[in-house]
């Protein structure tokens, strides 16, 4: 076999830096899960300093240090020989209330690989994984990697692009969070308008315990567990979708659903993942990390239900219009985006 060295070198470096990049990953986790990150976000700190910060054990320690500075994800003084955390890599590794935070991606990821055999078993039969039967960390992991964007961008820039939207919800409206998870957009939509009511509607029971604990403070908001497609309750003067609709096996019946049960002059926010209508459109790094949750999770969960559609992370505008198209919306547009999202306004 002759091969180029041209070409093979570079596929050589890209998977060095992928295996080192993936092994990394749970390290990140066990970081946080230590309260590592946090400790040394404090100050500066030899692996010693930051073991005793921690108790933990500082051999262990030394090297994580040592992964972590190779990674760029700390930052390393060879004088003093102590590390820290610069204030960007504060706000992405260690801050849970920055925009930026992505460290809940690596939580996911947890899931991910203690999933695997339900995956591989996936591929095997085509029935695909119940939502409710990842690890548990996927859940939490979710949550904790889309609250940013969702404080960053929901209440100035999202709801606002809505027309007429946000006078409804100062004035007093009734809206529902369809797929609402542990309930981070619900609670931030609560907060902001306290003369609304929220209700967050999700399928998965576990999801909506833990969100009815976060929401405890809130009056102007409740959670019940139901489907996208059957939920009771109607007159809506919005309902959102947040990075949902791809992962229902029957995205056409939950739009159709949130059409009967909004008021005439109602609207649907559809949050899906920002992505064009091609592959090779998607062919970058943002849509890389999409591909692969969405191999990982967001299509076995939509074939593991009774429709499975399987739009997947990536289905894009055109397909998106197509599903609202066919659950009864004449109407809608691409009313704001973000690196990560697209937002959706959809009308009767």
């Amino acid at each position: 076999m002759n091969l180029d060295m041209s070409k093979l070198e570079p596929l050589l470096g890209t998977m060095v830096n992928e295996l080192g990049a993936a092994a990394n990953a749970a390290l990140v986790f066990v970081g946080g899960k230590l309260g590592l990150f946090d400790a040394l976000a404090k100050g500066p700190a030899t692996s010693a300093e930051l073991a005793a910060k921690t108790d933990t054990n500082e051999r262990l320690v030394r090297e994580w240090l040592a992964s972590q500075a190779a990674s760029g994800y700390i930052t390393h003084d060879g004088e003093t020989g102590k590390f820290s955390l610069s204030p960007e890599q504060a706000a992405v590794l260690a801050d849970e209330d920055s925009t930026v935070f992505m460290r809940g991606g690596f939580l996911s990821l947890a899931a991910v690989f203690a999933d695997e055999a339900k995956l591989t078993t996936a591929f095997r039969t085509g029935r695909g994984v119940g939502w409710g039967q990842y690890c548990n960390c996927l859940f939490c992991g979710v949550e904790r990697f889309f609250r940013p964007g969702y404080k960053a961008n929901l209440i100035d820039a999202w709801l606002p692009s809505l027309d007429g939207v946000v006078e409804k919800l100062r004035r007093g409206a009734k809206v529902a969070d369809v797929g609402c998870g542990h309930g981070a957009s619900t609670i931030l939509m609560a907060e902001a308008f306290p003369n609304s009511e929220f209700v967050g509607i999700d399928f998965h029971g576990a999801s909506i315990e833990c969100a009815q604990q976060k929401a405890k403070h809130l009056k102007n908001v409740r959670f019940q567990t139901a489907r996208a497609q059957d939920y009771t309750e109607r007159a809506f003067d919005l309902v959102a979708m947040f990075d949902a609709l791809h992962d229902m096996g029957d995205p056409v019946g939950a739009a159709r659903h949130a059409r009967e049960t909004l008021k005439p002059d109602g609207t649907l926010m559809l949050v899906e993942p920002l992505a064009g209508d091609t592959l090779d459109q998607n062919l970058n790094p943002v849509g890389r990390v999409f591909y692969a949750f969405s191999t990982a999770v967001c299509v076995p969960t939509s074939l593991n239900q009774e429709v499975a559609m399987a739009l997947g992370a990536q289905a894009g505008e055109k397909r998106l219009a197509q599903v609202l198209r066919e659950g009864g919306f004449s109407r809608f547009r691409r009313s704001a985006e973000t690196p990560f999202n697209m937002v959706l306004e959809a009308r009767p």
